[in-house]
């Protein structure tokens, strides 16, 4: 009996040790979650009251040389819906159907979706949510925020890019400086009780956006609109694929224009500039024709430039002392280099000629005489010299970097072709950027657009640096190559090119693409003015011209109107104007062919 008394009083003290043991571990759970995770659930209690609806910021503008909008903001709507709050859910789905032309499938998806919030359409014009206000429907909910807004639709598209649905840059100026663009987004705050419905006592409270900053930027507008009327022109004349355009100070690298046609619209990124019927097609190729028409030619494409090119042989010639502007050569139309019969553009060659005289007429056997001189350490070296080898550093996203042998690959008749601008590419940026640095002084800029960082008030808020490298080429090469293609211009193959009244340096070139049997041609024309002090640099690149396709012919003379009209409107000076009116053509000027590669 004692034992059984025993067991029970035992028994009776383990089940008040364990309950004792449970009501600690009870009280010490309880002190955890009061204690050390009150500000959590706190906030979870707080997150079950409370709905978030985002706010955009005001993008910062894009703002031109002159303070001219160029990308700017549309105040628009977004309405979304609150399952909880919705008292007539045929009534809102009927009135969202009609201001909203939505189909009405899809509008009572969502307002029959239980959800904290359901947004029903976004970038809504302000006069619809107006008037969608006006209804007072129970949880239908009106916010205004930001839409992404251009002008002048297509002027400079591919240099200024464009937004996405969630405001942030997708393409050009947009994506690369979105950081300072893009702003804080700001949020409205609703309290509701358990059953999800407002609070009418406590209301709503607001956290404001904050706008971003504005980006001024060297691109004038006016400049632009007239290299793209220029472009379009000379496209349409000659039937081409495409034209592009660059306009640059040469001295500090700021883009004046850069124009790529044909353009699209920035208000409709997404729809095809060539009418193409997408209908039929699968998204991912609809996507790959969009893709190709934002690229930027001027520094995502390369290409051969012809030449052009033979500016840069000729300055490596003359800093190497390889060659002088009173070296005699002799053309007979074509230069044998190993197993290669390469010929000049003028079959019947120029016979006697100096170094000047050769450039004047764009001779291929002078330069491939030169390109030998050099050879090919000396003609590399100054390849990565010059910044060939290497990204100009443009402030645009997805720059091309140049397309060339292997040293260890170039021989004699690579380095011959080299030497006049074949059988390697290079992008046109990365052409006038090079150029700049030899006819500047020996500097070379970095290109570039963006200026500097402003307020909303105006104030500066960050000036943009950008890299400059000094001890390109020696001064003395700077000088000789600027009056030696003032000759080009004045008295040789470039003299579509000339203005009256001023000092035009320049190079034409007329180049065949591959495969060479498809007989498609690159017509260009790259100058600058002043000659002696360049504050202007243009380059003219037309694709697949019909007709008549010579660089000296079709490209030039859109150089030519370009600075007419753009060099006074820059307050450069016009000189002297002589009576005769415009120079008239001398027996120099050449018409640029075909430099094509013939084995004999």
């Amino acid at each position: 009996m004692k034992k059984n008394k025993t067991f029970h009083k035992k028994k009776v003290l383990v089940v008040f040790v364990g309950c004792m043991f449970m009501l600690a571990g009870l009280i010490g759970r309880l002190v955890y979650l009061m204690v050390f995770q009150s500000d959590y659930y706190s906030r979870k209690a707080q997150q079950l009251h409370e709905r978030e609806r985002d706010i955009k910021a005001a993008r910062g503008r894009i703002l031109d040389a002159n303070g001219v909008v160029l990308a700017d903001n549309k105040t628009v709507c977004t309405i979304s819906v609150i399952h909880s709050q919705v008292k007539d859910p045929e009534k809102v789905i009927s009135v969202l159907t009609k201001e909203l032309q939505m189909a009405e499938e899809d509008v009572r998806k969502r307002v029959e979706k239980v959800s904290s919030i359901e947004r029903v359409k976004t970038n809504v014009e302000k006069e619809v949510g107006d008037k969608i206000r006006e209804y007072n429907l129970e949880g239908v909910k009106v916010d205004e925020d930001f839409k992404r807004y251009y002008p002048y639709d297509s002027l400079a598209s591919k240099v200024l890019g464009f937004t996405g649905g969630d405001n942030q840059g997708i393409i050009g100026l947009e994506v690369k400086y979105d950081e300072y663009l893009q702003g804080t987004p700001g949020q409205i705050l609703t309290t509701t009780d358990a059953r999800g419905v407002e609070i009418d006592e406590i209301g709503e409270s607001r956290l404001d956006p904050v706008p971003g900053y504005d980006l001024q930027i060297s691109l004038d507008r006016n400049i632009q609109m007239f290299a793209q009327q220029a472009a379009l022109k000379v496209m349409e004349e000659k039937q081409a694929e495409r034209v592009s355009i660059l306009l640059m100070n040469p001295q500090n690298g700021e883009i004046l224009a850069m124009v790529n046609v044909p353009e699209f619209n920035l208000n409709d990124p997404f729809t095809l500039n060539d009418q193409t019927d997408t209908s039929s097609l699968s998204s991912e190729k609809k996507q790959d024709l969009l893709n190709q028409m934002w690229r930027n030619p001027c520094l995502n494409d390369t290409y051969e430039p012809g030449s052009t090119f033979k500016i840069i042989t000729a300055s490596a010639g003359l800093e190497e002392g390889v060659v002088s502007l009173e070296d005699s050569f002799s053309c007979p139309g074509f230069r044998v280099v190993e197993d290669r019969r390469i010929h000049c553009h003028k079959r019947g060659g120029h016979g006697a000629e100096t170094f000047l005289e050769g450039v004047k007429n764009s001779c291929n056997p002078v330069f491939i005489d030169v390109g030998l001189r050099l050879g090919v350490d000396n003609y590399y070296k100054y390849f990565k010299q010059f910044g060939l080898m290497s990204l100009t550093g443009i402030d645009l996203p997805g720059e091309a970097g140049t397309i060339m042998h292997k040293k260890e690959n170039i021989g004699l008749v690579e380095l011959a072709t080299i030497s006049f601008g074949q059988s390697f590419q290079i992008t046109p940026i990365q052409l006038a950027t090079t150029v700049s640095s030899l006819i500047n002084g020996g500097r070379r800029v970095t290109p570039h657009f963006g200026v500097s960082i402003v307020s909303d008030n105006g104030q500066q808020v960050k000036k943009l640096q950008y890299e400059t490298k000094e001890g390109i080429v020696s001064e003395k090469t700077s000088e000789t190559m600027r009056y030696v293609l003032e000759k080009v211009v004045s008295e040789g193959s470039g003299i579509n090119a000339y203005v009256e009244g001023y000092t035009i340096g320049g190079k034409t070139a007329t180049s065949q693409t591959l495969p060479r049997s498809a007989n498609r041609y690159i017509s260009s024309f790259l100058g600058f003015a002043p000659a002696e002090d360049p504050q202007v640099l243009g380059l003219c690149v037309i694709h697949d011209p019909q007709g008549i396709y010579y660089g000296g012919t079709i490209a030039a003379p859109v150089i030519h109107d370009i600075f007419e009209n753009v060099l006074p409107y820059l307050g450069i000076e016009r000189g002297p104007v002589s009576e005769e009116g415009e120079q008239e053509e001398t027996g120099e000027q050449t018409e640029e062919q075909t430099e094509e590669q013939i084995v004999d």
